[in-house]
């Protein structure tokens, strides 16, 4: 299992949590509650490590 270290802020606007995995492009979601937020910045992570494998695997 890999780790990854987000940035977490709420939008004052929109009351949104936001994050982001810092050196990492792409990989940046919202959501109502920081749950939320952790689901999203997961499913985004996964569909950006799968789109990284090499397709002669």
């Amino acid at each position: 299992m890999k780790v990854f270290t987000a940035i977490v802020e709420r939008d004052t606007d929109t009351q949104l949590y936001v994050g982001y995995v810092p050196g990492f492009p792409g990989a940046h979601s919202q959501g109502e509650t920081l749950d939320e937020l952790q689901e999203n910045l997961r499913e985004v992570i996964e569909m950006l490590l799968e789109d990284e494998k090499p397709f002669d695997c």
